[in-house]
């Protein structure tokens, strides 16, 4: 796809993420520290907005139950939130893609586990299905359990539910540290289209490289799917339980957020060539020390683009007492000028950050263009 990138606030970095998920057909990429409330808040995003409406009640189940399994093994096994490492965060992701649904994991372990982790998996995995179930009741009546829990039971099912290999790979992050990725996937469709093994390992490569850019721009969460009502709540209360800061930091970053998703339902439209797969578009968190960032992107008609461009220069424009007249005036007042004329969550969003909204509009083709929106909340 040829884009003309309009770099007015330098926001590329939205649109290559959007499109990365898009072409690999990746729903949802959680990164962060996992804890068993944030887990259980992304198993219910997964039912009521990950998972297709469509599926088979038997097929939701076996997903479920497979994310169940790898999401207590990364809270399990995850190194210490206190070890000063880059790349501390357990990471999880979701797509569905030729009619298998594909899960991956992944998180920090200490290198000395890895010979012991790497024995369990290529044990599970050259067991036919049978051996699979009797190595099961084996390891459940007489295995060893860990000090962190499990004695690779959770392996075990997972191979045993998704009726596939589980791939591994590990990267070494320093002298005693490596991270440790798991990939599986399951069965959407009877009659599958065939996926090579080559196929399979370029996917847990692709999500590996993937982690990277999610580690550069410090991403801690980031959903691709549409945006309504129904999956709001969730998204909200997976990432009000990542964001670790005071209370009243807390409900600052959700209200803005509840802003930004209206953002996309109010502006998104539906681009007919997302590599078949028709999206609402994309929110993402990243941090650093001081600030985190708050950001959108989805396509819009190119038609749309001045009006919505003059409403955020605008709002820009405005001192503090300026932009809380414009808004009390906006609220009351139907008959303002159009060239001045702002949506009222523009103005909240603008109002509740203390800080200039930053947006790009890069053009895709004659009729559409990708509408890329960032907001920054500092942390003091």
């Amino acid at each position: 796809m040829e884009i003309d990138a309009i770099q007015k606030e330098g926001l590329g970095s939205i649109y290559k993420l959007y499109n990365i998920m898009q072409k690999n057909k990746l729903n949802y990429i959680y990164r962060g520290f996992f804890t068993n409330e944030i887990t259980k808040r992304i198993l219910s995003l997964t039912e009521t907005s990950l998972i297709e409406k469509e599926e088979p009640r038997i097929l939701k189940k076996k997903i479920y139950n497979i994310m169940v399994e790898g999401l207590q093994n990364i809270t399990r096994h995850q190194a210490d939130d206190k070890i000063d490492v880059n790349n501390n965060y357990g990471v999880f992701a979701l797509k569905r893609e030729s009619g298998k649904y594909f899960i991956t994991i992944g998180n920090l372990v200490e290198k000395k586990l890895i010979e012991e982790l790497s024995q369990k998996i290529e044990n599970v995995n050259k067991l036919s299905k049978d051996e699979l179930k009797q190595y099961y009741k084996e390891v459940l009546l007489h295995g060893k359990i860990s000090e962190r829990g499990g004695a690779g039971l959770g392996l075990i099912d997972m191979a045993r539910k998704s009726g596939n290999k589980l791939l591994y790979s590990f990267e070494e992050i320093d002298d005693n540290h490596s991270y440790f990725y798991m990939h599986t996937e399951v069965m959407a469709n009877k009659n599958p289209e065939p996926v090579m093994d080559t196929e399979a390992s370029k996917n847990t490569d692709y999500n590996n490289s993937l982690h990277k850019i999610l580690n550069e721009e410090n991403v801690i969460f980031s959903f691709n799917n549409s945006f309504n009502e129904d999956n709001m709540m969730n998204l909200l209360s997976v990432i009000e339980n990542q964001v670790k800061d005071n209370v009243r930091l807390k409900k600052r970053v959700y209200n803005i957020m509840v802003e930004m998703f209206q953002n996309i339902i109010k502006h998104g439209d539906d681009y007919e060539n997302v590599y078949d797969n028709e999206s609402g578009g994309l929110f993402y968190i990243s941090e650093n020390n001081d600030e985190y960032m708050l950001n959108t992107g989805n396509y819009i008609k190119n038609k749309k683009i001045k009006k919505l461009g003059d409403k955020i220069d605008y709002i820009n424009s405005l001192s503090v007492k300026e932009l809380n007249n414009f808004y009390n005036d906006m609220l009351f007042n139907f008959d303002i000028d159009s060239s001045k004329e702002a949506g009222l969550g523009l103005i909240d969003l603008r109002m509740r950050t203390d800080s200039q909204l930053k947006y790009e509009f890069i053009n895709i083709d004659d009729e559409f263009s990708f509408y890329a929106l960032r907001t920054t909340i500092s942390k003091n």
